[in-house]
């Protein structure tokens, strides 16, 4: 049902597959009944069905039955087609409708829910799930629909010819229902088990892959071979144990349909004998045998998908059903008119099963002022400017930009009016034109050229082999730390957002390059609210104003000098990375 609400918008291709599937059936039940007609023909010529629709001589009725084989099996044919197409493009559709909402709804996740889960997981519900469900509305979705068809139809239509035989043909069909129900609830569960193995065994790749200077660089490639080999075997266990159940099922269904035709074969053949049935129904009632119990065959394997995409749908419909617990406010920003004045008034904010990080927390920081943030790891730093982009939200307090609390404002207009520049960048595969450009709508390529200038990156981008059209590869690996870093400030200032968040932002840059980034600060940071948050003092020594935080609180704040002077935390930072030793704090 799940499944069906998020299929209503194709709800006429839906409708339309469907009519075109029970036609499709309906028009293959017909050759039996042809069959039947023309052995019907052949006994009795002048007195046959035929000769009642004004075909009088057995040649004319010949004929007829020919026409009407024709027109029969013409229209079986494009019904064929019609459904096959029809099927195909709903499961694309659907496939492709689907994931985007999977992903759509995944990027409204906060940072916690991706911190809880697995790359590799998720990339098996986004892939492999919805492409599970994708073969089924393919093929199984039709299947069933014309197994229902065939029972009823033929079902219906025995028991109009012939009650006394029809009742030897229903026989089974509780046993095959009843035994569909019984393998349907064994197999549910061992395809969500197989489905979550999936996932480990996906997980378990995609966080190797992207490790492998790690395991190389460590020689645990024997290791990891032997971790991915119990993963993969713990996969194909499950599998196993889905199989063995799976494959049980058709063979213990043939032997219940046999004792049915082999019941109707002598009924009905005794009855024939005898006069009691005429041979054109009992010929019907042969053939049509077959087409009623042998379909049920291969209900076994069309359970078998359909418990296998189903444990794939609530996959993917559990990720999209997933709460988003960061909700935009409804509060419009315009970057051009942003001040850029940030307060934090009393927040208070723990990581999930983490103690306590911030607890009454207050902070301003002026309009168009540089604020620098210095402490140890772990002290707060980075929490402070997740919190100001809400990828987190706070427990307790709150946070204001330009004195309106940022939960009331728009999602997507805060984040544009902040720039922020990791420690951790992240690169996408493509040009440095292209990551510089990121999120920048129709970029200007001689605005992208001063961006990179302003971050000093236009030196070594010039000397690349195709310089801006140079391909950065996956996470920017093509490039060093110092490289990617610079890009990533170049896409901050190309961004021009009021707020420029520099997080680290000049760690894996060498001193001279540090030195060159500094000058370009000064021109960055005019007119714009600034905040820098750095281990390297040099980094913030020019900022107008600098907190010292440790363990969440700040312990010292003032200007660079008036921090030196004080004799504490910055103090002693300063002294050792000036290379003056450790003085007591």
């Amino acid at each position: 049902m799940r499944l069906l609400r998020h299929l209503a918008p194709q709800r006429r291709l839906v409708v339309a597959a469907v009519i075109c599937s029970l036609l499709n059936k309906l028009f293959d039940l017909a050759p039996p009944i042809l069959i039947g007609l023309a052995v019907d023909v052949v006994l009795l010529k002048e007195q046959s069905v035929l000769a009642g629709f004004g075909l009088r001589t057995a040649g004319q009725q010949l004929w007829g039955l020919a026409l009407l084989t024709f027109l029969i099996w013409a229209a079986e044919s494009l019904f064929e087609y019609l459904y096959d197409v029809l099927w195909r493009n709903l499961a694309q559709t659907t496939q492709h409708s689907l994931r985007l909402e999977a992903y759509d709804h995944l990027q409204k996740l906060e940072l916690a829910f991706f911190e809880q889960d697995s790359t590799g997981r998720l990339m098996a519900v986004l892939n492999d799930d919805i492409n599970q469900l994708e073969r089924f509305l393919d093929r199984g979705a039709n299947q069933i629909l014309q197994l229902i068809t065939t029972v009823l139809v033929v079902g219906i239509g025995m028991a109009m010819v012939a009650p006394e035989v029809a009742l030897f043909a229903y026989l089974p069909i509780p046993v095959i229902l009843w035994g569909s129900l019984h393998f349907q609830r064994q197999l549910a569960p061992r395809y969500r088990e197989v489905r979550a193995r999936a996932g480990d065994l996906a997980s378990r790749l995609a966080n190797n892959l992207g490790g492998m200077l790690t395991i190389k660089s460590f020689t645990a490639e024997g290791l990891e071979l032997e971790r991915l080999r119990a993963e993969s075997l713990a996969y194909r266990q499950s599998n196993a144990r889905a199989i063995r159940l799976s494959a049980a099922f058709i063979p213990l269904i043939r032997f219940a349909i046999l004792f049915a035709f082999l019941a109707i074969l002598l009924i009905g053949g005794f009855k024939a004998l005898a006069g009691e049935l005429p041979v054109a129904t009992y010929s019907v009632l042969v053939f049509i045998t077959q087409r009623l119990l042998w379909p049920l065959t291969a209900i076994g394997r069309t359970l078998d998908e359909y418990q296998r995409s189903m444990a794939s749908t609530q996959r993917v419909l559990d990720l999209i059903d997933t709460p988003v617990v960061i909700q935009g406010g409804t509060v419009p920003v315009d970057p051009q008119r942003l001040l850029g004045e940030i307060r934090f008034e009393a927040v208070d904010f723990a990581y999930a099963g983490r103690s306590t990080l911030l607890q009454g927390f207050d902070l301003t920081v002026p309009a168009g002022s540089t604020l620098g943030i210095v402490g140890a790891t772990g002290s707060g730093k980075s929490t402070v400017v997740k919190l100001l982009l809400r990828l987190y939200e706070r427990n307790g307090g709150r946070i204001c930009l330009d004195g309106v609390p940022i939960d009331t404002l728009q999602l997507q207009d805060l984040r544009r009016c902040i720039a922020l520049v990791s420690q951790d960048v992240y690169l996408f595969h493509g040009t440095v034109a292209e990551n510089i450009a990121y999120g920048v709508a129709d970029p200007n390529p001689v605005a992208i050229e001063q961006a990179a200038r302003l971050a000093e990156a236009a030196g070594f981008i010039d000397a690349l082999p195709q310089g801006y059209d140079t391909l950065v590869g996956e996470r920017g690996q093509r490039l060093s730390g110092g490289q990617r870093q610079r890009i990533a400030l170049a896409r901050a200032i190309l961004k021009d957002a009021p707020v420029l968040v520099l997080d680290e932002a000049t760690a894996a840059v060498d001193n001279d390059t540090e030195a060159a980034i500094q000058r370009s600060l000064a021109q960055i940071t005019q007119h714009r609210t600034t905040v820098v948050i750095a281990h390297r003092l040099s980094t913030v020594r020019h900022a107008d104003w600098i907190v010292v935080m440790d363990q969440g609180r700040i312990v010292e704040q003032g200007s660079h000098d008036s921090l030196v002077d004080q004799g504490g935390i910055y103090t002693n930072l300063w002294q050792v990375q000036a290379g003056e030793g450790l003085i007591a704090s």
